[in-house]
């Protein structure tokens, strides 16, 4: 990515915001929509079956002019093509970012060192299709020769948030003769719960790791491929009853996987953006190809949408620039995803990893500290069951949190009676978090009952909403295979927005690996001869146990104690 010759907030049109922020700041959503009837329509956006509603934000039409002059002048429009291009835009590890490519539509080549990306994508996909129709057909058979049943995705990361996160949005669409578990905590008692009710003869694992070396995702697997050696007894059962998504064929072919039965990675696809590839493949034996390619679709016209629409109009450019704007100038520190959707349950979660992990960085691209605030904490849960739990903080707490809501106009199973009360809570807490209700009108209310003049003086401060919380919506027709792909893609075009602004790497995750150094020196010791290893020991290689701080050293020693 190109560096800007001048520090972020040093840049003109990064001060103009700060300038306007001044003058804005103190101006409550309540007067500007009274203010302008045409508020909605000015601030709406709408791309096939998704709108986006953004008016209930702390923004004018100036506030969103100077966001996309902010936007240019970080060359975002340059940034979304050298991605699609397949420039390696990805600094720190010298790679392309091309899960968009998983997704494309269109036969035209794209050319990275000499290969046809797209070509390559349609290939492997085409044989994950295969597998995944045999399964769903019953053509699939385990070792006697009966059809698969329950299908076990291991992984961890994007490799168990996306498949689990999708397969549960898409219920409706599921193969109703097929069980889906997925397993990714090392905690062991996750897989043997999972373990426990399944008939080796009838379960098919899907191992999804790019290295078939990470941790959690190997122990998981040799958890089950003992499980199902100890009741079948016969290593050569173990090809039809495996299968891997994975770049280390030689170490999935030792672990007992046919090597036909192991679908490629690349590294130009971050794991959290790798639900769209063969990683995919529990999601396509659950829904079927049909339904997976409108997955694939409503990514991809998000995909055109990002690259082709004027940032003003642009919807997950106007997502990301919304997030810098609270973030950096109302110093809003987390951001809310609140689905009123039941089969959304899990979509806080996955977003949890695509954001955080994405844009939790402190360092340029420069190599520089940033001297600002970047990735905020994100935090989620089904709308209803939040209402009776945190929403509390969101209308009168001391933290400003802006939320997204998403919802559905309609419940592909379900009633209407059931979907006008979900919405009519939809509607009611976005109008709540704007307009608040001030003290005027919380006398009014107390004064219409039966209290005393003290008692109402009492008790109006703590029925004040000051209001002026911001808000988006995204109303989607339904959840549909085609609308979910579409609202993925319109997150993860979000965190690319931000990470550009912010001129931060949004595709490394170096974050992530001080932790698991640690970890396997730590296992050597607790593994070892169950003596937690003190700063006395002779070894001083970095990160063994001659570093480890009293703490480290007490909490291993009181748990080998406790262990024995």
């Amino acid at each position: 990515m190109s560096q800007q010759p001048i520090s972020l907030m040093e840049m003109p049109e990064w001060q103009a915001l700060q300038q306007h922020f001044s003058e804005i700041q103190n101006k409550h959503m309540r007067d500007m929509f009274a203010e302008d009837d045409s508020r909605f329509d000015q601030f709406s956006v709408e791309l096939n079956e998704i709108l986006f509603d953004y008016s209930k934000n702390r923004i004018t039409k100036e506030t969103i002019g100077l966001l996309v002059e902010l936007a240019h002048a970080c060359e975002l429009p340059q940034q979304i093509d050298a991605m699609f291009d397949a420039k390696k835009i990805n600094a720190t590890e010298g790679r392309a970012v091309l899960h968009t490519a998983l997704r494309n539509q269109t036969d035209q080549p794209l050319v990275l060192d000499g290969e046809d990306v797209h070509h390559q994508v349609r290939t492997e996909i085409e044989r994950a299709y295969q597998l995944a129709e045999q399964v769903r057909n019953g053509d699939w058979l385990g070792y006697t020769n009966k059809p698969i049943t329950d299908i076990v995705n291991i992984g961890i990361g994007g490799s168990y948030l996306g498949p689990q996160m999708v397969t549960e949005a898409l219920s409706p669409f599921v193969k109703p003769t097929l069980n889906f578990h997925f397993v990714a905590n090392l905690d062991e008692n996750q897989i043997d719960d999972v373990l426990a009710p399944l008939d080796p003869e009838t379960t098919l694992f899907i191992v999804c790791s790019k290295t078939f070396t990470t941790q959690e995702t190997m122990f998981n697997a040799n958890t089950a491929r003992n499980w199902f050696l100890s009741l079948v007894n016969d290593k050569s059962k173990l090809s039809k009853h495996f299968v891997a998504v994975s770049t280390n064929i030689e170490a999935a072919k030792s672990f007992g996987i046919n090597d036909q039965n192991i679908f490629s990675m690349w590294d130009w696809v971050g794991g959290r953006y790798s639900m769209w590839s063969a990683i995919g493949l529990s999601i396509m034996i659950a829904i079927g190809k049909q339904q997976f390619e409108q997955l694939l679709k409503g990514a991809s016209e998000v995909d055109q949408h990002f690259r082709s629409a004027e940032l003003a109009n642009n919807i997950p450019a106007l997502m990301g620039l919304l997030g810098v704007w609270y973030n950096n100038f109302f110093d809003a520190q987390a951001i809310a995803v609140l689905p009123y959707s039941q089969h959304l349950h899990r979509f806080p979660a996955y977003l949890q990893q695509a954001d955080m992990e994405s844009n939790g960085k402190s360092v340029a691209l420069s190599g520089k500290r940033i001297n600002y605030s970047s990735g905020p904490v994100l935090f989620g849960e089904l709308g209803n069951p939040g209402q009776h739990a945190f929403y509390q903080l969101l209308h009168q707490g001391t933290k400003l949190i802006p939320i997204d809501v998403i919802a559905t106009a309609r419940n592909i199973s379900g009633d209407n009676k059931h979907q006008d009360a979900l919405m009519s809570n939809v509607f009611a807490q976005t109008e709540a978090l704007m307009k608040g209700k001030n003290e005027q009108e919380v006398r009014q209310e107390l004064e219409s009952g039966s209290l005393n003049q003290e008692a109402i003086d009492n008790l109006v401060p703590h029925k004040i909403f000051e209001g002026n919380r911001p808000s988006n919506t995204l109303l989607l027709q339904a959840l549909t295979p085609s609308n979910l792909g579409s609202l993925i893609a319109l997150y993860e075009h979000k965190i690319f927005t931000q990470g550009i602004i912010w001129k931060i790497n949004s595709f490394d995750q170096w974050g992530v690996e001080l932790g698991k150094q640690l970890a396997q020196s730590i296992l050597k010791d607790l593994s070892a001869d169950g003596n937690a290893s003190s700063s006395s020991d002779s070894d001083s290689e970095s990160n063994n146990s001659s570093n480890r701080d009293s703490s480290t050293t007490g909490l291993m020693s009181h748990y080998i104690n406790q262990r024995n």
